[in-house]
């Protein structure tokens, strides 16, 4: 028996490949920049760094992501199909922050963004999203299963 991967399996597959491939390369870039001095005041942007936690309760899919410093104005939500939640965020930086002198910089700004599978298929209706202390919850409905009907045998 041959089993199928799912279409969404091969989404997860190539975004994790994809994030080891980008973490290489800023890791090297990041040294070379690191052994001239010229990367200190560089801003970093690393779609890695959006942590999430999925879970599905009874009816619902939850989403937490902890983006700290990010202001809620700055956040945006886009369910891109019914098992796929898009995040994005936009860190500022202050102005006084350039004009300062780092030795050493590792907080990073710009923008962040993650595309998120979903255990299951839920609805654009009745969504809700909060974010209090650096922590976004996203709230979304499953769908639900269809039952069918009953077809009488005459």
């Amino acid at each position: 028996m041959v089993r199928r991967r799912g279409f969404y399996s091969f989404w997860r597959d190539f975004d994790e490949m994809m994030n080891e491939m980008r973490g290489d390369m800023e890791s090297r870039v990041q040294s070379l920049l690191t052994e001239t001095g010229a990367g200190k005041y560089l801003p970093t942007v690393r779609g890695e760094d959006l942590r999430v936690d999925v879970c599905a309760h009874e009816g619902e899919v939850m989403v937490v992501a902890d983006l700290p410093g990010v202001e809620k104005e700055n956040i945006s939500l886009q369910l891109i199909n019914p098992r796929l939640l898009e995040i994005s965020a936009v860190q500022a930086q202050e102005q006084e922050a350039e004009e300062a002198g780092y030795y050493m910089r590792e907080r990073y700004y710009g923008t962040v963004r993650r595309a998120v599978e979903l255990p299951e298929e839920v609805r654009e209706e009745d969504a809700s999203a909060t974010f209090k202390n650096g922590v976004l919850e996203v709230h979304l409905k499953k769908v639900e299963e269809e039952k069918g009907t009953a077809i009488p045998i005459e």
